[in-house]
C-alpha cells in the first residue's frame, strides 16, 4: 500500500478532492472508483468521496502501476474541492479576482477554464457565488448557463449555508448578531469568537443576508475590522495578498444528489499570520474541525 499523511494544506479537504489533487492527470472518475472499490482507505478504514480529512490522517492507496503513474508532486493549476457534471467548487486564493479587472490580469474564471482545457474537459464557467478579491475560500462555478440558473435559484431562494473565518483587530470574546442596515437594506451577520492572539481575535462568521462587503463592513462597524482590510479600517499587511477573511465551509443541496458540505483548507498566509499574532497553528486547526 502507498501511504500519505494529511498535512495542513489538506486539513478538512474531501477525500476525493485529496486524491484528485494527488493524481492531477488521472481520468475524471478515477479517484471515485478507487474509493468505491476499497482501494483508498482513511486510517485503514473504508470511507466515502465526501469524507472530510484532518491533519495526521493517513490515506492508503492500493499500489499499482497505473496509480503510481498518476501521482505527481505538482499540484494542479486549480484547487478543486468538488466537481460533478453541473458544478465545480474551487478554493480561491486571496488576492485573485473572480473576473478580469484589468488587461492581462489573472482571475479565477479564466484560470479555471484554462485548466479544464488542459484536462481536455473544456467548458465555460459561470460563478454561482462570488468572493471579494482579497477573500479566499469556497467558490461555486457552474459548468453551463442552465446549471448556473439551477444553483442561482437555490442561492436566491434559500441561500448558501456559508461560514467564514476572520482574523480581526482587538479582543472580541463574545458571540453576537450585527444587524446594522447596509445600503438601506436589512442585513444580519452572526459571529462567535474561537481564538485570541496579540490584540486580535479569530471569529467564525455567518452572513445571514448577502450584501456587498457585508462581513467586512459589519465587523468594522463594531470596532473589529478584518486584519489587512485597508478599505474598512483594517490597515495594510504587506505579506498578505488580500486580507484575513476566508470562506471556510459551504453547505448546499446538489441537484438529484442530496446535501454536500465542502471545506476549503486554510491558506498558509492566514495560518502564518495567526501564528505571528500568537494563535497557535494546532489551536486554529482544531477549532476549524469543530466548525464542520
Amino acid at each position: 500500500m502507498l501511504a500519505f499523511e494529511i498535512t495542513d494544506h489538506d486539513h478538512c479537504r474531501r477525500l476525493e478532492s485529496f486524491l484528485r489533487t494527488l493524481m492531477p492527470n488521472s481520468p475524471f472518475g478515477y479517484a471515485r472508483k478507487l474509493i468505491k472499490n476499497g482501494a483508498a482507505l482513511r486510517n485503514g478504514a473504508l470511507a466515502t468521496p465526501d469524507t472530510l480529512l484532518t491533519r495526521h490522517d493517513v490515506i492508503s492507496l492500493k499500489e499499482s502501476g497505473t496509480t503510481t503513474g498518476y501521482i505527481s508532486p505538482l499540484r494542479p493549476l486549480l484547487d478543486i474541492l468538488y466537481e460533478d457534471s453541473l458544478i465545480l467548487i474551487a478554493n480561491k486564493p486571496s488576492g485573485l479576482p473572480m473576473h478580469r479587472a484589468a488587461e492581462c490580469e489573472d482571475n479565477l474564471v479564466e484560470t479555471g477554464q484554462t485548466y479544464l482545457v488542459q484536462r481536455e474537459t473544456a467548458c465555460k464557467l459561470y460563478p454561482v457565488n462570488r468572493l471579494d478579491r482579497g477573500t479566499s475560500g469556497v467558490v461555486i462555478l457552474a459548468k453551463s448557463s442552465s446549471s448556473a440558473t439551477i444553483y442561482g435559484r437555490q442561492v436566491k431562494e434559500t441561500g448558501l449555508d456559508k461560514l467564514y473565518l476572520a482574523l480581526v483587530w482587538g479582543t472580541c470574546n463574545e458571540s453576537r448578531v450585527v444587524d446594522e442596515a447596509l445600503d438601506g437594506k436589512e442585513s444580519e451577520t452572526r459571529y462567535t469568537s474561537i481564538a485570541y492572539g496579540d490584540n486580535c481575535s479569530l471569529l467564525a462568521v455567518t452572513p445571514i443576508s448577502g450584501r456587498m462587503h457585508q462581513i467586512r463592513r459589519h465587523l468594522s462597524s463594531i470596532g473589529h475590522p478584518v486584519v489587512g482590510d485597508k478599505r474598512y479600517g483594517g490597515g495594510e499587511m504587506p505579506d498578505l495578498p488580500g486580507f484575513a477573511l476566508h470562506s471556510f465551509r459551504t453547505r448546499l443541496e446538489r441537484a438529484d444528489a442530496g446535501p454536500l458540505t465542502v471545506c476549503a483548507p486554510l491558506p498558509d498566509d492566514l495560518l502564518n499570520l495567526c501564528e505571528r499574532r500568537g494563535i497557535e497553528r494546532e489551536q486554529l486547526l482544531e477549532a476549524a474541525c469543530r466548525l464542520i
